[in-house]
């Protein structure tokens, strides 16, 4: 008897060492089967040119009261005050009147459609949630919109049939046409705040190669953060129409970053991108991408935990967290990575190869608050 329970310890251990094996080997393509929806792509409808006059086309928009996920506001235990070294830069003046148009990042998870349908309601939940931790740092705006959209399946990002990029034109459709009303809406005299996650950080560069360079609207743009997609320095920054968030006290300019505890892996993240050509048409190859740093307002550098003011951990349902000071540190490494030291307890959505891509805004929420205020404030200062 005890030699067959070992015999079957020995096949469980077996069966699972293959498991592992089979997940690390062939991990990139039961992603795909798991989230890459099987049936062809849908054309989509336009939307009513007016659809975006509703105020349920909005996730956040001005009038939304209470029920406005982008004004939830996170508390701060007052031990963990006591633990916030003092910044070398001192908290900003309040800022003069500004807008802020943000893009969600990918909610929708299912494999039914290419795009989400804007009545799925656990996607719709989702987003609600995300916008919580990621549109809420920018609370010091007056006016903060984020648009419901069509928004491409996550399973677009991992194929690279042409449904995906049908997928991904047709979510941006919807986003161009919200951005239009936006900017209809806000007083011609307001600055500008553009920002976007992950799938909204990738329409927001377009928005910004298509809608915004060259234009009047350009002059407007205190800051924009493409956070969470990456952005290569040769190919695609010339492209944006502004320059890198070089200094803390700069406006008009741009700001990413991918962020990797260690040591990180960002293969999986990073490999689409270097096989694709930038926004200039040329390959991107092995390209640095734009690293931008919360805790130093800076493109580059490196900064202890000390200057972080804020880490947003959200709770196990993703709905609502906690602001933790001096928790993570951040580094800008050689490729363009921004580095957080070893990996921090945040949740259970951190992606392989230590990628905290989830997380990227709420690592860093109490800075990135500071920082919009700053670079505004500035805007304000040049006009």
């Amino acid at each position: 008897m005890a030699r067959k329970f070992l015999y079957l310890v020995a096949i469980a251990i077996i069966l699972v060492i293959a498991g592992l094996f089979v997940l690390r080997i062939w991990s990139n393509e039961l992603t795909r089967f798991a989230f890459v929806p099987r049936r062809g792509f849908e054309q989509q409808q336009p939307l009513d040119d007016n659809a975006y006059n509703d105020p349920a086309m909005w996730f956040s928009r001005p009038g939304l009261g209470t029920g406005d996920p982008a004004r939830w506001q996170p508390a701060m235990a007052e031990q963990d005050r006591a633990g916030l070294s003092t910044p070398a830069d001192p908290a900003p003046a309040p800022p003069p009147a500004f807008a802020v148009f943000y893009i969600h990042p990918t909610s929708y998870l299912a494999t039914s459609h290419w795009n989400a349908p804007l009545d799925d309601a656990e996607s719709q939940d989702r987003a609600r949630n995300l916008i919580h931790l990621t549109a809420s740092p920018f609370n010091a705006a007056r006016e903060i919109w984020v648009p419901r959209y069509r928004q491409a399946a996550f399973g677009a990002f991992l194929t690279d049939t042409p449904d995906g990029d049908k997928a991904i034109d047709a979510a941006y459709t919807d986003v161009k046409q919200a951005f239009a009303f936006f900017l209809s809406s806000i007083d011609r005299e307001t600055p500008i705040v553009l920002a976007g996650h992950s799938q909204g950080a990738l329409h927001l560069l377009r928005l910004l190669r298509e809608h915004v360079k060259g234009t009047p609207e350009a002059g407007r743009i205190a800051a924009a953060y493409a956070v969470g997609w990456p952005v290569s320095l040769s190919h695609d920054l010339p492209e944006l129409g502004l320059q890198p968030c070089a200094q803390a006290d700069q406006s008009g300019c741009i700001a990413s970053w991918m962020s990797f505890a260690e040591p990180a892996d960002p293969g999986l993240a990073l490999a689409k991108f270097s096989e694709t050509s930038g926004f200039d048409g040329k390959p991107r190859g092995e390209d640095a991408i734009l690293c931008f740093n919360p805790l130093t307002g800076t493109a580059g550098g490196t900064a202890d935990a000390g200057l972080n003011r804020g880490t947003l951990v959200p709770d196990l349902q993703m709905k609502s967290g906690t602001l933790r000071p001096a928790m993570v540190p951040a580094r800008c490494d050689s490729r363009g990575l921004l580095l957080i030291g070893q990996p921090p307890e945040m949740g259970n959505l951190v992606f392989p190869g230590n990628n905290y891509h989830v997380y990227d805004i709420p690592l860093f929420w109490e800075n990135l608050r500071l920082d919009a205020i700053r670079r505004v404030n500035a805007w304000a200062g040049g006009h």
